[in-house]
């Protein structure tokens, strides 16, 4: 009865992210899918870790977001590709019960988001040529984005072991801080090398920044 009641909450959290316009219909659906799986296979404390980054990239999307708005980088309604490029890794790592990758993927993806929130307002340099660049640049960084992005990856980290993910505080903070800073480190070079040249999509870029942080999770254990 009690993964029942897990199960209409998950439906109800997807209306509203879906009625606030947080995620299209699509993207709404497919992220119900994927919780309501992880409720069966890797259980309720795991997907309460994806909800604490869904909550935390929605606040920080509002994040001064008339700014945002004003210089053309407001992200608004996001798709079944975001929920896809960030959650699928964690997803599959879930699945699998493989709590090192799903720290990893999930601090990744929440360290890539309040970077890149916060980073925008300010201005931000080019990673792999540290110059100056326009706010909203691919493969920007500021000093501002990076801790923004460092201690999302901390709160992950601590609310992992507060959740029982894992049973080490120090081990599974170190999971998420490393694995999440180097994830969103990846994410800003491929931004910068590939898709500024349109070679790579920012799913894409995505994707491949979460699988990074999940594969540095398995091997730091």
């Amino acid at each position: 009865m009690i993964l029942i009641e897990y199960v209409v909450l998950c439906i109800v959290i997807g209306l509203i992210t879906y009625l606030r316009k947080a995620l299209d219909l699509f993207g709404s659906i497919f992220m119900v899918i994927m919780a309501i799986i992880i409720i069966f296979t890797a259980g309720v404390n795991w997907l309460i870790l994806i909800l604490i980054f869904l909550v935390l990239g929605l606040l920080f999307t509002k994040y001064k977001h008339q700014y945002k708005k004003e210089i053309g980088v407001y992200e608004g309604t996001r798709t079944i590709k975001n929920v896809i490029s960030n959650g699928i890794v964690a997803f599959v790592m879930a699945a699998f019960g493989n709590y090192a990758g799903f720290i990893g993927a999930i601090a990744t993806a929440t360290a890539d988001t309040l970077a890149s929130e916060v980073g925008v307002t300010e201005q931000p340099r080019l990673i792999t040529t540290l110059k100056k660049v326009p706010p909203g640049t691919d493969g920007g960084i500021s000093v501002l984005g990076t801790s923004a992005g460092i201690i999302g990856a901390g709160i992950i980290g601590v609310s992992a072991y507060l959740l029982g993910v894992y049973s080490n505080p120090f081990v599974t903070l170190k999971i998420a801080v490393i694995a999440g800073t180097v994830g969103c480190f990846m994410d800003s070079i491929l931004g910068a090398v590939f898709e500024r040249r349109h070679y790579l999509n920012n799913e894409y870029v995505n994707l491949i920044a979460t699988i990074t942080g999940a594969s540095l999770g398995i091997i730091m254990v």
